[in-house]
């Protein structure tokens, strides 16, 4: 089953937490081994001095993990965070992110992914992570 991008949505509405649903995270993107999510600037995510929260940008990364590894599986299977690392290079200050997920590792029951965080129109990486998934199912 190829994941498109209104299936990714749906699996984030039927298995995210309310809290993670109110980032607005959109799917502009699916593939084989990626997936492409858009984090809507807000000030309601905005931290003092008016820039986006690293909580917001590393709660998107985590769950376009969740995207691309759904993706390169062909659909929702149980899964887990067993390890996230994030690096911010620059601050977003009024504008979407662009958040990309790469596979760079798919087994059974583990994941591994990298993750770039653009904001749009920017050239350089706001923040860059890499997560490692245990797939529970």
């Amino acid at each position: 089953m190829t994941l498109t991008p209104a299936d990714a949505d749906k699996l984030l509405a039927d298995n995210f937490a309310p809290w993670v649903l109110a980032l607005g995270l959109r799917t502009e993107e699916v593939g084989e081994q990626r997936a492409v999510l858009r984090l809507p600037w807000s000030d309601a995510l905005a931290r003092e001095g008016g820039a986006l929260s690293g909580q917001a940008l590393m709660a998107a990364a985590d769950t376009a993990t969740v995207v691309a590894v759904s993706a390169a599986r062909g659909g929702f299977v149980p899964m887990t965070t067993v390890q996230q690392s994030t690096t911010f290079e620059r601050a977003v200050v009024g504008a979407d992110v662009l958040v990309e997920a790469r596979i760079t590792k798919l087994g059974k029951r583990m994941a591994f992914a990298d993750i770039t965080m653009t904001a749009e129109g920017a050239e350089g990486a706001a923040a860059r992570a890499s997560t490692v998934y245990a797939l529970l199912g």
